[in-house]
């Protein structure tokens, strides 16, 4: 004998509460220009790297280690920051605007099929992690052109970020526990 589960029809609403709803639901696209504004970002994310990676190659011949390592992690700091960017646009409005139905495209993010509100703070939270961590690591390849309380700063910033990811992961750990595998 099996137990059937029964789910009652949902109750009858008045017009003008399903139209309030409907309004409400509706308001989500509001976000939409906000994500292709993020996209514009973007395009001057690209066109800053093009322009720095230009600079790197005129200058090549004429730099220091030091001053190149620098260079390149301006560039890196770049590309991450657009990442970061990607995250937000294609997860934020998966999540909160309209499902983008990637399903089986060739192209479509690892993530992207398990993303919700808490996947993308801890995503968001881990990429700025690594973005603090290239200031830092210019930081320090520059130390002895900054103070001690300058240096300290940034080191307590970049503790607070990682602390600050640790704990939005441990909140959705504890908000949605793994699924047990059989």
């Amino acid at each position: 004998m099996s137990a059937e589960t029964h789910t009652p029809p949902p109750a009858e609403r008045s017009p003008a509460l399903q139209s309030l709803n409907n309004f409400i639901f509706l308001s989500r696209w509001l976000q939409a220009p906000l994500y292709v504004g993020l996209i514009v970002a973007q395009g001057v994310y690209v066109y800053r790297f093009m322009v720095e990676l230009w600079h790197l190659v005129l200058k090549t011949t004429s730099l220091q280690e030091a001053e190149l390592m620098l260079m390149v992690l301006g560039l890196i700091d770049v590309v991450m920051i657009a990442n970061l960017l990607v995250m937000v646009i294609v997860g934020g409005y998966e999540t909160f605007v309209s499902r983008l139905n990637l399903e089986g495209h060739p192209d479509q993010p690892e993530w992207l099929s398990h993303v919700n509100a808490g996947v993308l703070k801890v995503k968001l939270a881990m990429a700025l992690i690594g973005i603090s961590s290239i200031h830092l690591l210019k930081t320090f390849i520059e130390a002895d052109k900054l103070t001690d309380k300058v240096i300290m700063w940034q080191v307590l910033i970049h503790l607070t970020f990682v602390v600050s990811a640790l704990m939005l992961a441990w909140i959705d750990r504890i908000i949605a526990p793994p699924k047990a595998e059989h």
